[in-house]
């Protein structure tokens, strides 16, 4: 009995490791927190909007279409992930401006990470992979659709409102 337990422990958990890709198996810290995400643990079997976001843009507004995204479609699996980003000149200048721009003036309650590299020699591997998949940011604000396997579904420029229907005719069919 002793030796089944242990196999059965790994079948269990097999298939819940197996669904995470390789370049999202990391963990990143949260935005002006010192806990840190484990983005396999919070992406496992679930469709994923990826949005490298910056707090002084004119799409900065954005943080509220996609909080009401998450309020609508994160009980139903859908995680939202916002990856702060200097990469175009518009973030804020230190952590806690971020975190206020983000929890405060928007009311952001998805997940947000520290600043991150969306593009060029020093990106994030979970951006060089978007950009393996589709393409780099090429501004604030794109949002990557990523399926339960870890597949980029589709990508938007920031042009694209996240309520716009072609993200969330996207979002519900890979809800299904």
């Amino acid at each position: 009995m002793k030796r089944i337990l242990p196999l059965l422990a790994l079948l269990i958990a097999g298939p819940a490791l197996a669904q995470c890709p390789a370049w999202l198996d990391v963990e990143k810290r949260q935005l002006h927190s010192k806990d840190k995400v484990d983005l396999c643990q919070l992406t496992a079997d679930k469709p994923v909007l990826i949005v490298n976001t910056a707090s002084h843009c004119g799409f900065t507004p954005q943080f509220e279409q996609l909080e009401a995204l998450h309020k609508q479609y994160g009980p139903q699996g859908l995680v939202i992930i916002g990856f702060p980003s200097n990469n175009f000149f518009q973030a804020a200048d230190d952590e806690e401006e971020a975190a206020e721009v983000c929890y405060k003036n928007y009311g952001v309650s998805f997940t947000m990470l520290t600043e991150t590299e969306v593009r060029g020699s020093d990106a994030d591997p979970i951006f060089v992979e978007l950009a393996r998949q589709g393409g780099s940011p090429k501004w604030n604000f794109y949002k990557y659709l990523v399926d339960k396997q870890g597949n980029l579904v589709d990508y938007w420029s920031p042009k694209t409102s996240p309520d716009d229907s072609d993200i969330t005719n996207a979002i519900e069919a890979a809800l299904r």
